[in-house]
């Protein structure tokens, strides 16, 4: 589905899905969806096109953590606003659904970290976060008697990392 040689284009259709995500994205996530996951950019396009878009004012990088995030600017709505009926209608319709069905797998994935490793006494730590633009929102830090539970625990993270968050915040200010 990819729009071969349409520079202009295809820096709408990276406007077009931050429109659509209404968050800001690493490079990672806007690379992964829109070269990995689907064919609506390659990956050098896509790469190249994001630091044109920071470069020219359309979206703006918010720095903190090891993935820096990118937000769309208010010269960056009134681009796509002008523009985007030149999207083929096809590719905004597709990008629309995905994002619709897909975007908070994205999101969460982005916001919520995970990594594990073993301590001298045998046990495993177990780091947890979910970040915020600017801060992390939450941290946590487990320390676990063995690897297959702290790998358990990373891998359910993604998924129950905003019920946990939940929980947590209702119980300490109730």
């Amino acid at each position: 589905m990819q729009v071969k040689g349409e520079t202009s284009v295809n820096k709408l259709i990276l406007l077009f899905v931050f429109d659509k995500m209404e968050s800001s994205l690493s490079e990672r996530t806007l690379v992964d969806m829109c070269t990995s996951s689907n064919d609506w950019l390659n990956y050098m396009d896509c790469t190249v096109l994001i630091h044109k878009l920071k470069k020219d004012g359309f979206i703006c990088e918010i720095p903190g953590g090891d993935d820096p995030l990118f937000s769309l600017t208010t010269e960056g709505r009134e681009a796509l606003a002008s523009y985007y009926i030149n999207i083929p209608k096809s590719v905004r319709e597709e990008i629309s659904r995905y994002i619709k069905q897909y975007g908070y797998k994205f999101r969460m994935r982005q916001e919520c970290k995970a990594d594990y490793f073993q301590n001298k006494d045998g046990t495993y730590t177990v780091f947890l976060k979910i970040l915020a633009a600017v801060q992390p929102m939450l941290e946590l830090k487990f320390v676990v008697p063995d690897k297959k539970t702290a790998n358990m625990i990373y891998k359910k993270w993604e998924d129950k990392a905003s019920e946990l968050y939940s929980v947590v915040y209702e119980t300490l200010v109730d």
